[in-house]
């Protein structure tokens, strides 16, 4: 009877540990805890300040810039274009001077189909400050109407538009990135009336065989109103196709010749270089 009971005990413990190892396989891993990157900055190591004199520093001094508002041009800028003279810009087709219309105003008004015109001065990184205006008369729909376009480098394209009760694709309105980021607003004023881009831009970085290793960075604000917040250039801004990555340095500022007749008008143009 001793030995009866005893096989029964045996084989009760050999059954609950078989359920045991069902309920935890070996196969079952368990998860790996993941640790996030840390970010740290070499200056804030060692031992932290206990005085507010060991973070203060006074070099190197900052340069004095005269303020740039109230329609005033900082001081360090360089006017591209004042109202008085095209002296400073070419035909982007033949490098002819540039054929566009200077108007008393102390604008200049697309000549059409005489084609692009570009800034012979070549810049990189810069801040653009551009004002803009389609024609009163409204003519044409969509992509025909008021059309032109502000391109960073001659190549990216901030988009000119009259989009006033005139819809179109999102990615090509007016303050798109053309074809390829859409504006978070739309701050347009009446046609006719004069529209302000101020744009940051910042150019990709390219190693020494062509590659892109930086791509570049475009903030513009639409008379006032933030668009785009230091978003990626993904590459060119082409009608047709996918952006592409040509190797580049510095590249003219170029206001373009939609040849729709579309009769945009440009004044007080300036940068800063960054």
């Amino acid at each position: 009877m001793k030995t009866f009971v005893a096989i029964l005990l045996l084989l009760s413990i050999g059954l609950v540990s078989c359920q045991e190892k069902k309920e935890t396989p070996n196969d079952v891993q368990t998860p790996e805890t993941v640790v996030p990157e840390v970010i740290t900055h070499d200056e804030y190591s060692g031992t932290e300040p206990t005085k507010p004199q060991e973070t203060e520093f006074y070099e190197p001094k900052v340069p004095k810039v005269g303020p740039g508002n109230n329609g005033k041009i900082p001081s360090d800028a360089i006017v591209l274009f004042d109202g008085s003279t095209l002296d400073g810009w070419i035909s982007s087709r033949d490098s002819t001077a540039a054929k566009w219309h200077l108007n008393k105003d102390g604008s200049m008004t697309v000549a059409d189909k005489t084609g692009n015109i570009q800034t012979k001065q070549n810049f990189g990184d810069i801040q653009l400050h551009i004002e803009w205006r389609s024609p009163a008369e409204v003519q044409r729909e969509g992509q025909n109407r008021g059309n032109s376009g502000v391109f960073l480098n001659g190549i990216y394209e901030v988009q000119v538009l009259d989009n006033n009760d005139n819809d179109t694709y999102v990615n090509g309105q007016v303050g798109s990135i053309y074809k390829q980021r859409s504006p978070m607003a739309m701050a347009s004023v009446p046609s006719g009336e004069w529209n302000t881009y101020d744009i940051v831009y910042h150019a990709p970085e390219f190693n020494a065989t062509g590659g892109k290793i930086k791509s570049g960075t475009l903030t513009v604000f639409h008379n006032g109103v933030l668009l785009h917040d230091h978003v990626e250039i993904k590459g060119t801004t082409p009608y047709i196709g996918w952006p592409k990555n040509p190797s580049h340095g510095k590249g003219p500022l170029m206001l373009q010749d939609h040849g729709d007749n579309s009769r945009v008008s440009y004044r007080n143009i300036w940068v800063r270089e960054l």
